[in-house]
């Protein structure tokens, strides 16, 4: 909870009806998962002391591969709730990712109600995990939707990029898994900071601040090649790299 006692709650956008995701499971499966992927791959981590030690943050990844959920989920150093499509909540996987504090998300249109859970989950001193290329692909952060811009300026929360090498090989399918012994390297960078801004916030603003952030992740994707040699994977053969992810509301809350 924050200095304020909950009070933050009744700002704009309003976060007393949303949900913070349930975090006991996630803490408890963390090391275990952690221990079950690093015995099967060789994973590399680099720039953890960025990552806020206490209080809300936001991770914001580029997206390549399908493991890049629990990989984020299990190597960040503290537990994050991250955005994930609501597609994957159907079936058998959909109890287990609720249990672990997942957020599902539509992303053919504004979800107002995971816009609030994101800012409730912040507005208590958590962290969020965001691709904001909203699906897999290349991983070049080509396309850069709102989403981490809006829940970093309503809730002041700062913005750890995380660049991802090695989760998706050259080549592979959306569902691709890279052999045993793979290696893969994670990266986090300086957090950026933006400032909470008061309601109203506009979409220019919005807009303004989502390209400033695409340019600093885009910096950091660059000196992350530089720092571990690894390369993207490319293109995804056969998939629209055109997709949807979290936008901000079309309102000046």
């Amino acid at each position: 909870m924050s200095a304020r006692g909950g009070l933050e709650h009744r700002d704009l956008p309003r976060t007393l009806d949303a949900v913070h995701p349930p975090h006991r499971l996630l803490r408890a499966v963390r090391p275990v998962a952690r221990w079950v992927l690093s015995r099967r791959y060789d994973i590399r981590l680099h720039g953890l002391e960025h990552v806020p030690q206490h209080g809300a943050a936001l991770i914001a990844s580029n997206h390549v591969g399908l493991l890049d959920g629990p990989l984020m989920a299990a190597f960040t150093p503290r537990p994050v709730h991250a955005l994930t499509k609501k597609e994957m909540f159907d079936g058998h996987t959909g109890p287990f990712l609720r249990a672990v504090g997942q957020i599902p998300l539509s992303r053919r249109e504004v979800d107002v109600s995971a816009v609030k859970d994101c800012v409730r989950v912040l507005r208590d001193g958590g962290v969020v995990g965001i691709y904001p290329e909203g699906t897999r692909g290349d991983g070049e952060l080509r396309v850069f939707h709102r989403g981490v811009a809006y829940l970093a300026l309503v809730t002041g929360a700062p913005v750890v990029p995380l660049v991802m090498f090695g989760t998706r090989e050259r080549g592979g399918g959306v569902d691709s898994v890279p052999a045993q012994g793979a290696r893969f390297d994670f990266v986090y960078g300086p957090p950026v900071y933006l400032g909470q801004h008061s309601w109203p916030r506009t979409q220019v603003e919005v807009r303004r601040t989502a390209a400033d952030l695409r340019n600093r992740l885009v910096a950091h994707l660059v000196d992350a090649m530089a720092l571990t040699g690894c390369p993207l994977p490319g293109p995804i053969p056969g998939v629209d790299p055109d997709d949807l992810d979290l936008r901000a509301p079309r309102t000046k809350d």
